[in-house]
């Protein structure tokens, strides 16, 4: 199939095949965590790396569509739980049907390089559908590929790696864990560096569930939902000059925040701003916290590639957000991430099971970001050297993602793709104006083109 989706630019797609691991693996059935297990994980996301002809020895004269399709045959017969299906249990209970009918694989061409690409390198993609194929009955959650993987031969000698994943299944960290180990294969290894660990009880809800947390990620604080339609995308680069800029407004015995509570608090307020909620509506905002290391004493071992965060939720009424200086903001956010233990997550899991796996966050007023930066998604080397970029394809509506990024000018900073109805876009593009220290506008943030859609 042939698609033109800009001035002339080709893509040709040879009809997707299911790749299966490599070798027998068990037919068993595996239950996933009640952290895995929940209505808001109940997507698919897609993520694109765009990598240029730059081919280690060994690599070099060699084909990368072959290459990652054997590779991901082989590191299958390890993650080989990827190659099943979802099918739902008791109370709604999801668990895997480990058999092996495989994942997804689409092989494609393109004519153009990755210079001609510019600045579509970075999310929003607007061409999406021709560097990864929605194929027709595989967006679903039960009975479909748990991956959908597309590699797009370039004219230049790069090439597109763009894999859908099933949130259910795994983090940032488990797919970054399985894509490591597609990397181990097409390098010649027997098996992967880190070993896939499953142990998903680790994370399930306690016996008899008790719920000890005041959970806000999942309040239903506001019946009003933000329409899904006439959505604008845009992602705001921040340079690190910039950053230092917002940090200077800060009081003293704030500057010591992370960048990422920073940043953070800096959109929230922007954006509850752009919304227009009313003065006593409550604006939210979740921060995803992941749980592995020893802080948070779960006990999870190194090779887990199952979910492993949880929410951190921090509520304010709209006008004391809104004109309250940026260390308001700040301040709540570092409260509430200082507040996560592990009773907190225990009490996450415990409440899935309560409410039989029905909540899921609300939209209106609610702002949920996934710091990517740390992940080690820009270090997914298939043998042609990093990638120039790898990240999400965009913000997934309420979701946005902090992905590093450098400019054009080679200057690094932080990438946030954010989607919102195209008036409070236009809004929130002058509030970040008008909350930067003047004559730093341009240091701060720099908005790249609106792509109106109607669904990533």
């Amino acid at each position: 199939m042939v698609f033109t989706f800009s001035q002339g630019l080709l893509v040709t797609r040879k009809a997707p095949e299911l790749i299966v691991p490599e070798r027998p693996t068990p037919r068993e059935v595996k239950q996933i965590s009640d952290i895995d297990d929940q209505e808001s994980l109940r997507f698919q996301i897609p993520l694109l790396f765009f990598y240029k002809n730059d081919p280690s020895p060994s690599m070099q004269g060699r084909d990368p569509v072959k290459v990652i399709r054997e590779a991901i045959s082989k590191a299958l017969v390890f993650y080989y739980p990827l190659a099943g299906r979802l099918k739902e249990g008791y109370n709604r209970k999801l668990m895997v049907e480990c058999n092996a009918e495989g994942v997804l694989f689409i092989e494609a061409d393109a004519n153009f390089t990755l210079e001609q690409l510019r600045d579509d390198l970075q999310p929003p993609c607007p061409y999406l559908n021709q560097l990864i194929y929605d194929v027709p009955g595989s967006e679903g959650i039960l009975g479909c590929p748990l991956l959908l993987i597309q590699v797009t031969r370039l004219t230049c000698g790069g090439f597109i790696f763009a894999i859908r994943f099933n949130h259910t299944m795994c983090d940032a960290f488990g797919l970054v864990q399985f894509l490591k180990a597609i990397e181990d294969m097409a390098r010649g290894e027997r098996s992967p560096t880190l070993f896939p660990i499953w142990q998903r009880q680790i994370l399930n809800a306690r016996n008899p569930p008790q719920v000890t947390c005041i959970h806000h990620e999942y309040d239903a604080i506001n019946t009003n939902e933000v329409p899904s339609d006439n959505m604008a995308h845009k992602s705001f680069f921040f340079s690190l000059k910039g950053i230092k800029a917002l940090r200077n407004q800060l009081p003293f015995h704030l500057k010591d925040c992370s960048t990422f509570e920073l940043l953070l608090a800096f959109l929230w307020k922007c954006r509850t701003i752009a919304l227009k909620l009313q003065p006593e509506e409550i604006a939210k905002v979740c921060c995803i916290v992941n749980v592995r290391g020893k802080r948070y004493e779960m006990d999870i071992p190194p090779g887990y590639y199952g979910n492993a965060f949880t929410f951190s939720a921090v509520c304010s009424k709209a006008e004391q957000l809104c004109k309250n200086p940026i260390g308001y903001a700040v301040e709540l956010v570092k409260k509430a991430k200082a507040q996560m233990n592990e009773e907190y997550i225990r009490s996450a899991a415990d409440l899935m099971v309560i409410k039989g796996r029905r909540i899921k966050f609300s939209t209106r007023g609610n702002f949920i970001v996934s710091d990517l930066r740390n992940v080690g998604l820009g270090d997914v080397d298939f043998g042609w050297g990093k990638p120039i970029y790898a990240g999400t394809a965009g913000a997934v509506a309420v979701i946005s993602f902090f992905t590093k990024y450098q400019n054009k000018n080679g200057e690094p900073g932080i990438l946030v793709p954010i989607c919102l109805p195209q008036s409070a876009m236009e809004r929130l593009q002058e509030e970040l104006k008008g909350l930067m220290i003047q004559g730093s506008a341009e240091d701060l943030c720099n908005i790249n083109q609106t792509q109106i859609f109607s669904k990533l």
